[in-house]
This record gives structure tokens, C-alpha cells and sequence, in this order.
């Protein structure tokens, strides 16, 4: 007789012998019992979790002729035939060799034919997911309203790359990853089955490394038993699975915790020649440090460790590292895992984060040394938390001492030198104020808000806070209410000429823009007005004046004298207006 594997001699025949998805077989046998089996299911998963399985399971079940039961009997003619295979009213239909819809169009035109032995003809299409766009379409229609003596079951590992209209129009199911704990179990039945005897430890190793699959499992579980023969052993098990024992991963924390980089790095490349997978072992560390931390911080829960035995040794070990030392050692490992993945040197990676690990200081040990070496630290805080008390109080009371005077000071000094920093250009702005016009200042500040919306909105941003606040017939100054916006767009020279240019644009005249900040613009202004004696009463000097003769007062006299008013005059002025307070200044 030809020789089997074990996940195909031992693939469960009836939901009993499924191992885990309790939710999947509850569902399914109540469906079963109460005849309220729909016409559509979906299965989806992980590798090795059973979908096959419970597919065909369930067509037996539903085609069993002592049933319906939850459970099939596997001794009836139609039973048997569909566990061999040979039932031609239950079709597999592997959709990877057959994505066309030209397959797909065969199944729809031999759905409408009636079963020939039995009550439902089940079609069962693996790896739905491979489908081709126009198969999806073809099947549309068909599925979601089938004859009534025809079942669906759809079986994938990736429902995400499914149409939602397919999903829409079945049950799905989602198959989670078998515990290790229900695959060592199902492996103990077998070799019990088998005359096999085995160890605890090798089943766990297998366990580990079948990552929640049956079939990988089991697949390594034949692996393992060709190896050893009558006995299977940890050591063959971890030969076999390339997995590492926890003594190598012992002694490699033992090297880490007393900082010997020489015994980690010894360790590690002896694994490494052993023909162990950087990236595996990478996974393995982190799993391992994830053992520790728990047996460090939840020992009761023993049952949840992947690794370690959890005696006594570990346990010590665990409690000798700090909880953030042991996170630390998890991270490096992870981002190092992640930077392997686009890298040809992997095992430069994994040393140099074993030479992190290895460099990181315990926080809470460190500082406990201090404390110890400086006997005086204590005092010191000590003072310290005395001082900010008196401050506190001194504060609360709003009583400032003498001695915080000329610290307080000192920053105002340091802020007046840093708003030195920009150079008023005095001379071009005495310039524009003598040959200033109100017809020029008019203009542009007219036509200011709609050149702002033609700039860039970076340059716009940084002119917001600006004013044209005097302007003659060749230049204008512009007032920035922030001395650094003011430095930023005097250095912008692609500012600049976007000024310049919008100017001319929407003016017709090219002015040169003077730069300057408010502080700065307010002692220009006060200067001028006090040296040549500018006041709204008296007359303008005769460049000063319009073309018809008129006087025509300067804006920025009229603002200073405005700032300079009387506020109380300029309070009745709102309320009374000018010409009561004229009459009644008469």
C-alpha cells in the first residue's frame, strides 16, 4: 500500500474530530438539526485551519442518508463515496487551475441538472479568491439564486481580494488559527493511533512552529517521526523544525543580563551555522522576551508561555531583568525583524541589535547607584523643593523680591537687542514722507486687497499683517505689524518681485517697496513730524500740495495726531461729533 501523510490518513471525517473552530461547528450542526441550511457559504481563513475539512463534512452531513443530524454517519453508501472522492454529486473545484470564466460557465450550465444519488449537489470551489473579474460576474446571478437542490461553499484564505457583491450573497465563516494547545492534542491522537511513543517537549516545539496550522503540523509531525523512528525527541524536533531550544536561549539572556557581548555574539553565530534562519530567529527572540516579560509581570499565567518550561530558572531569570529593559529588547528585535525584510546582510542586523541589547543600562539600577555614590543628592533636593516652596508663596501673594528683579530684566534687555536686529532704513523712508501725496497712498491701498489675492498664498500669508502707510510717486512705504515677518519679506527677493510686479499690474506704476516694522515706523514718523513742525492746522509746503492748489494733508501726520489727541476728546467726537466740540471749543 502506497504510504499517506499524515494530515490526509488523518483529516477529520465528522465535526467531532475537528479540532478548535467551535463557533464554525455550532453553527453548522444547529443549521443541520432545524433544516435552516441556506444556499451559500463562505469559509475563509488561515492555511491549515480546516476549511476543506469542514466543507466536506458538512456536504456529508447534508447528503447522509440516516440523516439530517448534526453529525454524519460515515457508514452509508453516500458517506463513503464522498470521503473517497467518488461521489459525483459533491465537486471540488480548485478555482487557481480554473479562474476562466469558461470553467465557470460549465458550473452554471450543469447546476440546473438534478443530483443523481443524492438530496444536494455541493460544489465545493477552493481558493475562490483566484477568480478572474468576469468569472465573479458570471457566477453572480447563479449564486445568489441557486436551484434549490444545489450548495455553494466558497473557501478562502484571502476574503479581502473577494467582490463584495459575493460576499454579500453567502454565510461566511471565518476559521481561526488552532491553538497549540488543541494541535498538540490532535497530534498525541495520531501517534497514539500510529504506536508512536514522544515526548511533551518535541509535540510543543512542533506545536510553536506550525504558527496555528493543523496541516503544517502535521506535515512537520511526519517529518519528525521519519527522522527519529519509534521515539520522537526534543532534540529531534528542534533539529527538524530548525527551532532553538530554551537552554541556547538561556544562556544568550544570561549573556545579555551580565553585558558580555562576546558570549552573545558566540551564541549567535553558532546558531547561524547551524543553518537556522536569521529571520526566524529574529521571530524566536522576540517570542522568547515576550515569555520573560510575562513571567515577569503576570506569573500565574503559565499556561500562556510559546517557548519556555516556566520553572524555577526562568522565573529568576525573569525577575532579574527590569519590565522596561525587557520592552526595550522586544523593540530593537522587532525593528530590526522589519529591517531585514529589504536587506541581503540579515545577520548584520540581528548582531547589531544583540549589541544594542546588550549596551542598554537598567534605568532603575542606575539610578539607585547614584544615589548610593552621592550621599549628598538628597540634601540637595531637599533645599531645592524649600526654594520653590518660598517662590510659590511669594507668587500667591503677589510680593516680588528685589533679588528676581534683575533676572526679570535681563530678558527684556536681551528682547529690546533682538529687535535691533532689522535696520530701518531711515533716509529712503524721510524720502518718501517728503515727497508723499495722498493720491498715491489712496491708490495703493485700493488696490492692495485685490493684488493680495493674485499673489502666491505663501506670500500673501507673510504680507497679512501688513499696512501702506505712506507712498509717493515712485516709491510707497509698507508698515509689518511683526519685526520678523518684516526681515523675512525684506530677504525675499521672489516676494519682492512679486510685489513689484503686482504693483504695476494693478496700478500702472512700478514703486519700490521700503520695508519697515511698526516700532520702527512709529519714531521715523515721530521725527519727521517734529522737524519740520507738520501739524493738520498749519499749511503744507508746496510740494505738498494738490495740483488745484488745495492744501492736502499728509495720512501719517493725520494718524499722529490722532494718537496724540485727547482721548476723552476723541470719545465725544464718536458720541457728539466735530462740530459740537468746535462750537464748544469756541
Amino acid at each position: 500500500m502506497v504510504y499517506q501523510a499524515f494530515y490526509r490518513v488523518y483529516r477529520p471525517q465528522s465535526f467531532a474530530e475537528m479540532s478548535g473552530q467551535q463557533h464554525v461547528k455550532q453553527t453548522l450542526q444547529n443549521a443541520l438539526l432545524h433544516n435552516k441550511t441556506t444556499h451559500a457559504y463562505l469559509f475563509s481563513g488561515p492555511r491549515g485551519t480546516g476549511k476543506t475539512s469542514a466543507a466536506k463534512v458538512f456536504a456529508k452531513a447534508l447528503n447522509c442518508e440516516n440523516g439530517p443530524s448534526k453529525e454524519p454517519c460515515n457508514e452509508c453508501p453516500t458517506c463513503l463515496s464522498i470521503t473517497d472522492g467518488s461521489d459525483t454529486d459533491v465537486i471540488e473545484f480548485d478555482a487557481a487551475s480554473n479562474s476562466r470564466v469558461e470553467e465557470m460557465r460549465d458550473i452554471i450550465e450543469k447546476v440546473r441538472f438534478a443530483p443523481s444519488n443524492s438530496r444536494f449537489k455541493v460544489y465545493i470551489i477552493d481558493e475562490v479568491h483566484m477568480l478572474s473579474n468576469s468569472a465573479f460576474n458570471a457566477l453572480l446571478k447563479t449564486l445568489e439564486e441557486p436551484p434549490s437542490h444545489v450548495v455553494f461553499i466558497l473557501a478562502t484564505t484571502e476574503p479581502h481580494k473577494l467582490p463584495l457583491t459575493i460576499i454579500s450573497r453567502c454565510q461566511r465563516f471565518d476559521f481561526k488559527p488552532i491553538t497549540p494547545f488543541d494541535i498538540i492534542e490532535r497530534m498525541k491522537t495520531i501517534l497514539a493511533d500510529a504506536g508512536i511513543e514522544s515526548d511533551e517537549g518535541a509535540l510543543k516545539v512542533i506545536a510553536q512552529a506550525a504558527s496555528g496550522g493543523m496541516r503544517d503540523a502535521l506535515s512537520m509531525l511526519d517529518q519528525v517521526v521519519s527522522f527519529s523512528g519509534d521515539r520522537l525527541t526534543i532534540e529531534d524536533a528542534l533539529l527538524v523544525t530548525g527551532s532553538i531550544g530554551e537552554d541556547i536561549f538561556y544562556r544568550l539572556a544570561e549573556a545579555l543580563q551580565n553585558k558580555d557581548a562576546g558570549a552573545a555574539l558566540f551564541l549567535l553565530n553558532q546558531l547561524i551555522s547551524e543553518g537556522k534562519d536569521v529571520s526566524r530567529l529574529a521571530e524566536d527572540l522576540i517570542t522568547f522576551f515576550r515569555d520573560l516579560l510575562l513571567l515577569r509581570t503576570a506569573p500565574d499565567l503559565k499556561n500562556l508561555l510559546e517557548l519556555v518550561s516556566g520553572d524555577d530558572r526562568f522565573e529568576e531569570m525573569a525577575n532579574g531583568f527590569d519590565p522596561d529593559i525587557l520592552y526595550s529588547f522586544i523593540d530593537i528585535l522587532a525593528k530590526s525583524q522589519q529591517e531585514m525584510r529589504f536587506s541581503n546582510h540579515a545577520k548584520v542586523y540581528i548582531e547589531s541589535a544583540l549589541l544594542k541589547m546588550v549596551s542598554i543600562e537598567n534605568s532603575s539600577a542606575q539610578v539607585a547607584g547614584n544615589q548610593a555614590i552621592d550621599p549628598e543628592l538628597a540634601n540637595k533636593v531637599v533645599n531645592l523643593e524649600r526654594v520653590v516652596e518660598a517662590l510659590q508663596q511669594q507668587i500667591a501673594s503677589g510680593v516680588a523680591t528685589q533679588s528676581a528683579a534683575p533676572s526679570s530684566s535681563q530678558p527684556r534687555k536681551n528682547a529690546s537687542k533682538s529687535a535691533q536686529s532689522f535696520r530701518v532704513p531711515s533716509g529712503k523712508i524721510n524720502g518718501v514722507l517728503k515727497e508723499a501725496t495722498k493720491r498715491d497712498i489712496q491708490t495703493i491701498r485700493e488696490e492692495w486687497a485685490g493684488m493680495m489675492q493674485t499673489m502666491q498664498k505663501s506670500h500673501s500669508a507673510l504680507l497679512e499683517e501688513t499696512e501702506p502707510v505712506a507712498a509717493s510717486e515712485n516709491a510707497f512705504v509698507l508698515k509689518f505689524k511683526y519685526e520678523i515677518h518684516c526681515l523675512m519679506a525684506s530677504e525675499n527677493a521672489s516676494l519682492r518681485t512679486g510685489l513689484s510686479e503686482a504693483l504695476l499690474s494693478r496700478t500702472g506704476k512700478a514703486y519700490e517697496v521700503i520695508y519697515v516694522p511698526e516700532e520702527g515706523w512709529l519714531k521715523v514718523r515721530e521725527e519727521f513730524i517734529r522737524n519740520n513742525k507738520l501739524s493738520p492746522k498749519q499749511s503744507e509746503p508746496p510740494e505738498l500740495s494738490n495740483e488745484d492748489g488745495g492744501e492736502e494733508t499728509h495720512s501719517f501726520v493725520e494718524e499722529a495726531e490722532q494718537e496724540n489727541a485727547d482721548p476723552l476728546v476723541n470719545e465725544a467726537e464718536k458720541i457728539f461729533g466735530k462740530e459740537f466740540i468746535k462750537v464748544y471749543d469756541d
